[in-house]
């Protein structure tokens, strides 16, 4: 009986196949899932419910899950959209392994986002055992980007074409120079993620904090975000005297300087008026925004191109780069 069952399901997944372009819509499924959950995750710490299940994975000895009361439903809401972030990641997996052609770099940065997610899971376990200990939540949210920035990948590989070769889109100092504002972007990410392990929002009224003043983190963070900023508007500056790179990179790099005010108007708004719960919540939604769209600027310095084969063949450095 279970040779027979084998050898049904081996054709079954056989037959199975997938377009490209079907493909990147499961990517981008995931992407956008990862983003959320983030937000939601932030939603849990601003409202007070970080210990409103106080056990993992169970919500208490008594239940399984719960929701009797505000603070653990909205405990219990999060870990379920844990697993639908999950089931989503898994289907890139598969999604890889049955695109059609499929491709190793795809099913390599899938399995990617798996390993994070368990990671996640488990981070999240241990952040509820440690009682919030804010080194735990920081770990957390920057798990969380390095997630993101794998679903960016993701996404901009899978629109590439198939047997394509990546070589660079822009001038040597423009590359460097946006590797330069990604530095400071993630600077400014995890400076901020001190400011909130010292400030008021951790989840629960018990829970630890960094034991530094708010007021002088939140102006390293301060300083971080104008640094990154300054080298965004070099970047433009630079740019103008460069019409190819500029055409590649005005689009995404514009959009990062308005995106990039806006957060910083945000962060000095909440400072300013005892951070607010709600203004938090959207600075974070805009730091996962900004970070998803510095990994996309980066991205950007780079193309796809596909090269005869012939050329292939010929030129050792294209074949040491290609994606496989």
């Amino acid at each position: 009986m279970r040779s027979n069952t084998r050898t049904t399901l081996v054709p079954i997944l056989g037959r199975v196949a997938l377009s490209p372009q079907r493909y990147r819509v499961i990517t981008v499924g995931a992407l956008v899932l990862l983003m959320v959950i983030v937000v939601t995750g932030a939603a849990v710490r601003l409202t007070g419910s970080g210990l409103g299940c106080e056990d993992w994975p169970r919500c208490s000895d008594e239940k399984f899950i719960d929701v009797s009361d505000n603070h653990t439903a909205i405990e219990q809401v999060n870990r379920l959209f844990t697993g639908l972030v999950a089931v989503t990641v898994i289907a890139a997996v598969l999604g890889s392994l049955w695109r059609v052609p499929r491709r190793r770099d795809l099913t390599a940065l899938s399995l990617g986002l798996v390993a994070g997610v368990v990671g996640q899971i488990v981070l999240g376990g241990v952040t509820v055992l440690v009682d919030l200990h804010p080194l735990a939540v920081q770990a957390h949210f920057l798990l969380s980007m390095i997630l993101v920035a794998n679903a960016v990948v993701l996404v901009h590989r899978a629109g590439d074409p198939d047997q394509a070769v990546r070589t660079a889109a822009v001038a040597s100092t423009t590359s460097q120079l946006t590797w330069l504002l990604g530095v400071a972007a993630a600077v400014a990410i995890v400076t901020g993620t001190v400011v909130t392990g010292a400030g008021p929002h951790a989840g629960d009224e018990e829970a630890r904090r960094f034991d530094v003043a708010i007021a002088t983190v939140a102006r390293i963070h301060g300083i971080t975000v104008i640094v990154a900023l300054a080298v965004a508007v070099a970047l433009a500056a630079w740019l103008a005297r460069r019409p190819a790179d500029r055409h590649r990179l005005q689009t995404p790099l514009s959009t990062w300087i308005f995106v990039g005010l806006l957060q910083a108007a945000v962060g000095y708004t909440q400072y300013f008026n005892d951070v607010p719960p709600l203004l938090v919540g959207i600075h974070v939604a805009g730091a996962t925004v900004l970070w998803a769209m510095t990994v996309h600027l980066v991205l950007a310095t780079r193309e796809a191109v596909v090269a005869p084969r012939e050329e292939a063949r010929t030129a050792p450095g294209l074949v040491a780069s290609r994606r496989t």
